[in-house]
């Protein structure tokens, strides 16, 4: 399945549970990861909440900001969880969508609209998802100096470190009114375990926490993201080859005649025209499943994660493969 990003495991010794309880309740608090987390940040443990996934980290915002009389602003298209938190508080969010094919947002009239509408909750993922959009410090600093005084910024980070170009945006965290969500997952593959975290200042922290339930991150979790934290290695090699692989990836792709857009993060949002149709010729004909972007309201897209080389190279065949078939197909109805 070519979804997921490069397999640069951890040291198995280093993942290792055996000083981990299985016996015991998990942590509440996850004391020790926090205080991992503050050394790696350099920021105290007391702006730290873990959550079971960065997803539960974005209903518990929701939870604690929203309420029906409220409102929500999500930057669009995006990841599908923050219209889903903001319906289950019964408010049905306002969408901001790009101003150009290109996906980029036009962030004036995004001031403008947020200055209007005065939202209590802005969800932006950044670098977006599927788009691979990354917006820039100045242009996120213009959006939180126009919020209300008890609005927030849920600015979601789970890509970022797959960024190039990053930029601290931690440095944000000197206004009460933004949350960072970060994932531990993505990064170190460790997906099933479910694991992320959130920065913000202590009365943001406090407010969401109280919605949270105990034991909502397991042991194993834990103990997985302390040793994530200690291997800083593992990153810098994952971000080269996946910077090295959607190079060749996208120029494959560009070559067999597909629009490819730019992304600054670990996958890549491919043009088809026909998404659903491709999909299921990939993984019937190929055993290769890519993801059908219509529930982010892009019927005509893909979007594909970057894998090691022999896998892109297996994608890009076999998109010629298909997309070959497809047009003889076409060639011999149109006779």
């Amino acid at each position: 399945i070519l979804k997921k990003s490069p397999r640069v495991t951890l040291r198995q010794k280093t993942l290792s549970t055996r000083n981990a309880d299985l016996g015991a309740y998990p942590d509440t608090d996850c004391l020790r990861l926090r205080n991992a987390i503050g050394e790696h940040l350099g920021t105290d443990p007391s702006k730290v909440l873990v959550g079971n996934g960065s997803t539960e980290l974005i209903h518990l915002l929701a939870r604690a900001y929203l309420r029906g009389e409220d409102s929500a602003l999500v930057f669009s298209p995006t990841f599908g969880e923050y219209e889903a938190a903001c319906r289950l508080q019964g408010v049905g969010p306002a969408e901001l969508s790009p101003s150009s094919g290109g996906f980029h947002w036009d962030i004036q009239a995004a001031i403008r609209r947020i200055a209007e509408l005065r939202p209590s909750v802005v969800f932006l993922c950044n670098p977006n998802n599927p788009t691979g959009i990354y917006l820039r410090e100045r242009e996120v600093t213009g959006i939180v100096e126009v919020l209300q005084k008890d609005s927030l910024l849920a600015l979601d980070e789970a890509y970022l470190p797959f960024v190039e170009e990053r930029w601290d945006s931690l440095r944000l965290l000197a206004t009460p009114n933004v949350a960072v969500l970060r994932s531990m997952t993505k990064d170190y593959a460790l997906t099933g375990l479910r694991l992320g975290y959130m920065i913000a200042t202590e009365d943001v922290i406090e407010r969401v926490k109280r919605f949270q339930y105990s034991w909502s991150v397991n042991t194993a979790a834990q103990a997985a993201g302390i040793a994530a934290l200690s291997d800083t290695e593992h990153i810098e090699k994952g971000r080269k080859a996946v910077q090295s692989g959607k190079r060749i990836l996208s120029d494959a792709v560009t070559a067999l005649g597909l629009e490819c857009l730019p992304s600054a993060a670990n996958f890549l949002l491919i043009r088809v025209g026909w998404a659903s149709e491709l999909r299921l010729d990939l993984l019937k004909r190929h055993k290769i499943c890519v993801r059908d972007c219509a529930s982010f309201g892009l019927p005509e897209y893909i979007r594909v994660g970057i894998r090691n080389m022999e896998d892109n190279r297996k994608l890009a065949q076999a998109l010629g493969q298909v997309l070959q078939t497809r047009r003889r197909e076409s060639q011999g109805r149109i006779r």
